[in-house]
């Protein structure tokens, strides 16, 4: 009985120890071996099933896919006095899991001193360049030009980019080489480097935004003083254009009404020259409408015996020189009733 007991004791123990030596490394690690703390042997970059010594050998793994860093956002100057607040991201991975291990252990520590090193460099590169060329990206970029600008204003280049010599590639490039020289000492690799996100300071912001909205109700009050003089060149265009069709109506109007007269004359002339008396009684009516036009209240008339109007009021008897007090003088003058 003691002796199966025992059997089993040295087969447990014996299994713990196969166990106990043997280790797994997956396809995106590598392992650092270590011994009392210290590392012993090449690392083991293979996937598989490995041998250790067991209880004094301990396995580290370290990852070797590509690896994430993402700064938090940080205050800066750039070389015109305007402080932005600048968000970078990178890409890094481990070449030399031996160096690394020894330097920095993990991957906390590997991302705290990627702060420090990113974080100074990006400060350099900013200081160092105009905001202009932290933010634009092409050289010879050609602006989109507003088609409500007048000649006088695209003679004066508005709307027109300020010229730039590096740009923001060149900038993260800059960032990318003195960063990843640095960095390659921790057996780290530096991959990429990008702006995430430039803003402006929040102490400066409002000043921005303040003088943003200020051109643009620059250019929306010229916008506005040019349609009101369009408004009122076509308000006067539209007067000049009513006058002129009223005036063009009357001409019409007034020829239309001299062809009509001229038409009734010659129908009244064809109609009352058919005979003498016909002639005779065209010339009364007329005569008679004439009276009737000039002859009013208080209407004194002074005419010659042979004129033609005299000759119908000659034969005319008042209707009571008496009562009346009025008739004709012998030189045909009308005396007022």
């Amino acid at each position: 009985m003691k002796k199966s007991i025992l059997i089993l004791v040295v087969l447990g123990i014996g299994i713990y120890i196969a166990v106990s030596s043997i280790y797994t490394v997956s396809e995106v690690e590598q392992v650092i071996i270590t011994q009392f703390g210290k590392p012993v042997g090449e690392p083991v970059t293979s996937a598989g099933l490995k041998l250790k010594m067991p209880f004094i050998q301990d396995v580290n793994p370290i990852d070797k896919r590509v690896l994430e860093w993402d700064g938090n956002p940080s205050d800066m100057p750039t070389k015109d006095k305007l402080y932005i607040s600048v968000d970078l991201f990178a890409r890094w991975r481990i070449t030399d899991p031996l160096q690394y291990f020894l330097r920095l252990r993990d991957e906390r520590s590997a991302q705290s001193r990627l702060d420090d090193i990113l974080g100074s460099e990006t400060r350099n590169a900013v200081a160092k360049h105009e905001l202009i060329e932290i933010i634009r990206t092409t050289k010879d970029r050609v602006p989109l030009r507003d088609a409500l600008l007048t000649d006088a204003e695209q003679e004066q280049d508005l709307g027109s980019l300020v010229p730039i010599q590096k740009g923001r590639k060149l900038v993260e490039q800059e960032i990318f080489t003195a960063a990843a020289e640095k960095v390659r000492v921790f057996g780290i690799e530096l991959l990429d480097i990008r702006f995430k996100r430039i803003n402006y300071n929040e102490s400066v912001r409002p000043k921005i935004y303040d003088r943003m909205i200020s051109e643009r109700r620059q250019i929306a009050e010229r916008f506005l003083s040019e349609g009101h003089g369009e408004a009122a060149r076509i308000r006067g265009n539209r007067v000049r254009d009513l006058n002129k069709i009223q005036s063009e109506a009357y001409r019409q109007v007034e020829v239309i009404r001299g062809m009509a007269d001229a038409k009734a004359t010659e129908i009244y002339a064809s109609a009352y020259n058919q005979s003498p008396e016909a002639a005779a009684f065209y010339e009364f009516t007329r005569t008679m409408q004439a009276y009737k036009t000039m002859i009013a209240e208080n209407t004194t008339l002074v005419l010659s015996t042979d004129s033609d109007l005299f000759k119908f009021l000659k034969g005319a008897a008042p209707p009571s020189d008496a009562v009346s007090g009025q008739g004709l003088n012998p030189v045909g003058e009308t005396v007022p009733r």
